[in-house]
C-alpha cells in the first residue's frame, strides 16, 4: 500500500475541508431557500439543523477516516469486518462519481460564462459561450475536469492543500467585494429586508424545517466519503472536534454570505426591470437565477456590469473547484490505497471515467440530468449518511473511538463532546435523517 499523505497544517485542512463543503449549493441553493422561507427565520432553523444534524455526521466521517487511515471502502470494511462495509463504501464511491459527473457539467457552464465575461470586458462577443449547445457543454466540462485533475494529481499537501489555501481566501474576497458593490445599488435594501427581517410564524413550519435540515446535510457534502478521506489525512495530534467545528462554521458562514449577495442582487435586478418571479409567484432559483436573472442584471448596469459578471462567475468556478477536487479524491484514494496505483495514473483514469459519464448525460440531457441528481442527492446521500451513523454508533467499538479522540486531546473523555456525541450519533442522528428521508420521498 502506498504511503499516505497528510495535511501539513490545521489551516490547510480547514480550508480544504470547508472548500469541499462550500459549493454551488451554498451559492444558489441556500439564498433561494432563505428568500422563500421567511428570511432570518430560515437562517435560524438552518443554524440549528447544521449543528444538530450535519456536525455530528461530519464528526463521524472525520473520526473514522483518521482512525482507519484509509479511503471510505477500506475504512468501513475494517470497522464491519465483512462485505457490508465494502458495499457501503462502494456505493459511496459510485455516488460521488455520479455527482461529480453532473456537477462538472454545471461547473462547465460557470466556466463558459466566466470566459464570456472576460471577453466582454475587451468588447469581444462569442455567443457560443452562453448558447446551450452540446459542443459548448462538452468542451467546458472537459476544461473544468482537467483543472480538477491537475490539482488532485498534486496530492494532499502539494495539490489539494496548496490550492485550497489559495482558492478559499480568493472566494471570500470575491464574495465580500460583490456584497459591498451590490449593497450600494438601487433596490438592494429591499433584499436586505427580506434577508434580515424574520417571519417567526414560519420558524416551525414543517416545510421550512425540512428544507433547513436538507440544506444543512447536503451543504457539507456528507455521506459520500469526502470528509472521511480528508479525515484520513489529518495528523494525529489535532483535536478532531475543534477541526470539525471550524469546518462547519466556515461552511455555514459562506452560505450566509451567499445569501447576503444573491438576495439583494435579485431585488436590484427587479429594480432594473429584470423579472425575478416565476409565473406561479415563486422566486426564480437554480439555473434560471444564475444564467438568466443575474446576467440580465449585469448587462443592465453597463460596462461595469461586465466586470462584476466576471467576478461573480469566477466566484462560482472557484466554489465548484474546491468541491470537485474533494469528490475526485474519494475514488482516487481507493485506487492509490487499495490497488497500489500511482496517483497521477489513478487521477487521470478516473477523470476520464467521470468525463465519459458526463458525455452520456450531455447527449441524453433531458432524460438523465435530473434523474442522476435525484438518485444521488435525494436518495443515495441521505441513506449513506444514515448508514454512516449506524457504523459509528452501533458497529464500531466505543473505546476505539475514544482512543482516537484522545490522540488529539488527552482530556477528551471529560469533554462535553464525548458526553453527548456517542449517544447522539447512535440514536438522534439516524432518527432525524430517517425522518428527513421519509418526508422528502413520501
Amino acid at each position: 500500500m502506498a504511503s499516505r499523505g497528510h495535511f501539513s497544517s490545521r489551516l490547510g485542512f480547514i480550508l480544504a475541508a470547508a472548500g469541499s463543503a462550500v459549493g454551488l449549493g451554498n451559492i444558489w441553493g441556500f439564498p433561494t431557500k432563505v428568500a422563500e422561507n421567511g428570511g432570518a427565520a430560515f437562517i435560524l432553523m438552518y443554524l440549528v439543523m447544521a449543528f444538530l444534524l450535519a456536525y455530528p455526521v461530519l464528526m463521524a466521517e472525520l473520526i473514522i477516516g483518521r482512525a482507519k487511515r484509509a479511503n471510505m471502502i477500506d475504512a468501513l470494511h475494517k470497522i464491519s469486518g465483512n462485505f457490508l462495509g465494502t458495499l457501503t463504501g462502494s456505493v459511496g464511491a459510485i455516488t460521488v462519481i455520479l455527482i461529480l459527473a453532473f456537477y462538472s457539467i454545471v461547473a462547465g457552464w460557470m466556466t463558459a460564462y466566466f470566459v464570456d465575461g472576460i471577453s466582454s470586458i475587451f468588447s469581444l462577443d462569442f455567443g457560443w459561450l452562453t448558447a446551450d449547445s452540446i459542443s459548448r457543454n462538452l468542451v467546458f466540462t472537459a476544461v473544468f475536469l482537467v483543472f480538477t485533475c491537475l490539482v488532485v494529481i498534486g496530492g494532499v499537501s502539494s495539490g489539494i492543500e496548496k490550492w485550497s489555501v489559495r482558492l478559499m481566501p480568493t472566494l471570500l474576497i470575491l464574495i465580500i467585494s460583490l456584497i459591498i458593490y451590490v449593497s450600494f445599488q438601487s433596490g438592494a435594501m429591499k433584499g436586505w429586508e427580506k434577508l434580515l427581517v424574520p417571519d417567526f410564524e414560519k420558524v416551525f413550519h414543517p416545510a421550512l424545517m425540512l428544507d433547513a435540515m436538507g440544506q444543512a446535510f447536503f451543504s457539507m457534502s456528507l455521506g459520500v466519503g469526502t470528509m472521511l478521506v480528508y479525515g484520513s489525512y489529518v495528523q494525529q495530534h489535532e483535536s478532531l472536534p475543534k477541526l470539525g467545528a471550524s469546518v462547519a462554521l466556515v461552511d455555514i458562514g459562506v452560505a450566509i454570505l451567499a445569501g447576503m449577495l444573491i438576495i439583494p442582487a435579485m431585488y436590484v435586478a427587479l429594480e432594473n426591470a429584470v423579472p425575478i418571479y416565476a409565473d406561479d409567484g415563486t422566486l426564480l432559483s437554480g439555473p434560471t437565477l444564475i444564467f438568466q436573472v443575474l446576467p440580465s442584471l449585469f448587462s443592465s448596469i453597463g460596462y461595469i456590469g461586465t466586470v462584476v459578471a466576471s467576478g461573480f462567475f469566477l466566484l462560482m468556478v472557484i466554489a465548484s473547484l474546491t468541491s470537485s477536487i474533494s469528490m475526485l479524491e474519494v475514488p482516487v484514494s481507493f485506487l492509490v490505497d487499495n490497488k497500489g496505483m500511482q496517483r497521477p495514473k489513478a487521477t487521470m483514469l478516473l477523470t476520464l471515467v467521470v468525463f465519459l459519464i458526463s458525455l452520456v448525460i450531455v447527449y441524453n440531457f433531458d432524460a438523465l440530468f435530473g434523474l442522476v441528481i435525484t438518485i444521488t442527492t435525494e436518495y443515495s446521500q441521505p441513506l449513506l449518511g444514515l448508514v454512516l451513523c449506524i457504523f459509528a454508533g452501533w458497529v464500531w467499538n466505543r473505546n476505539e473511538i475514544l482512543q482516537e479522540l484522545q490522540k488529539g486531546d488527552a482530556m477528551a473523555e471529560q469533554r462535553i463532546f464525548w458526553k453527548v456525541w456517542p449517544w447522539y450519533i447512535k440514536f438522534i442522528c439516524p432518527g432525524l435523517i430517517a425522518i428527513n428521508f421519509y418526508l422528502s420521498v413520501f
